[in-house]
């Protein structure tokens, strides 16, 4: 009789599932606010990555809800859950940034650092859909995850292999928080968009936005470079949930729930030099 029960009222069937729900990501949550704060290093490396498996999974939770047309107050309770793993996330890489001198923390407009700027860009007069690929013609290099020897421990981001001077474009439309340079990463330029997700931009040869400023899907942001920690141009492309590093979530399978199918495998993680081909360009110059 309850089976039939809740298969005929769809509301308290989701009310259910979403008080089940909410209790077992409040496991999750205090399991997370438990650990101990390590005084930096490895123990808030290793808090960043609980933090981050968390927070993906309350997301998981916020986006089945919407499908099963939750009940407002549950969807809302859920994404409240999640924003707040976000923030203490948030303020726990901030610190580390801040002590470390990231631009990103200390120099977010660039001006310090004497960022290339070129030209503001101006928003595409056609957009075929409301989220795009980050360039053209590129072939997949370094993929999330990677090994190699470039990197401290795992490669944050996906690289896309392309020329000097490629453009670069915004995924999505959302607000420019950061365009700086001067570490590892070069020029770099990092969006949040609507949904809280930051995308990064980084090894620009010019940067063409500006912080603070609004951007379409498919607006120029700026051209692909060697600036940084590179070995050749290429464009690193990185999905944050803050705009720290450590933060970084796999960005094909992000732009995959976007509806962005991006051509090319990645590069195995074993072998991150390894160049797959994307939308037929043609393959660039060694990195």
């Amino acid at each position: 009789m309850g089976r039939e029960h809740h298969a005929r009222f769809p509301r308290t069937r989701a009310r259910l599932s979403a008080a089940t729900g909410a209790a077992l990501l409040a496991l999750l949550v205090t399991a997370f606010a438990a650990l101990p704060a390590a005084a930096g290093g490895d123990g808030d490396r290793h808090r960043a990555v609980r933090a981050v498996r968390v927070h993906e999974q309350a997301r998981e939770r916020v986006d089945r809800l919407r499908e099963a047309d939750a009940l407002p107050a549950a969807l809302e309770e859920a994404e409240e859950r999640r924003k707040a793993v976000r923030d203490d996330l948030w303020d726990l890489l901030r610190a580390g940034a801040r002590e470390s001198g990231d631009p990103v923390a200390v120099d977010p407009s660039g001006r310090a650092g004497h960022c290339p700027f070129g030209e503001r860009s101006r928003a595409p007069e056609r957009r075929s859909s409301a989220w795009t690929a980050p360039t053209r013609r590129y072939w997949l290099s370094a993929g999330y995850a990677a090994k190699g020897s470039r990197w401290a421990r795992r490669h944050t981001g996906q690289d896309f292999a392309v020329d000097s001077g490629t453009p670069v474009y915004a995924v999505g439309s959302g607000v420019v928080r950061v365009t700086t340079c001067g570490d590892g990463f070069g020029n770099q330029v990092l969006v949040r968009h609507q949904d809280g997700y930051f995308t990064q931009y980084a090894h620009l040869s010019r940067i063409d936005v500006r912080r603070g400023q609004r951007v379409a899907a498919g607006q120029r942001l700026g051209l692909s470079g060697a600036s940084g920690n590179v070995t050749g141009p290429h464009l690193h492309f990185e999905v944050r949930i803050t705009p720290y590093l450590g933060s970084q979530v796999p960005p094909l399978p992000w732009l995959r729930r976007k509806a962005v199918r991006v051509s090319g495998a990645p590069a195995l993680p074993w072998l991150p030099d390894r160049p797959r081909a994307g939308e037929g360009g043609r393959r660039p110059g060694p990195r």
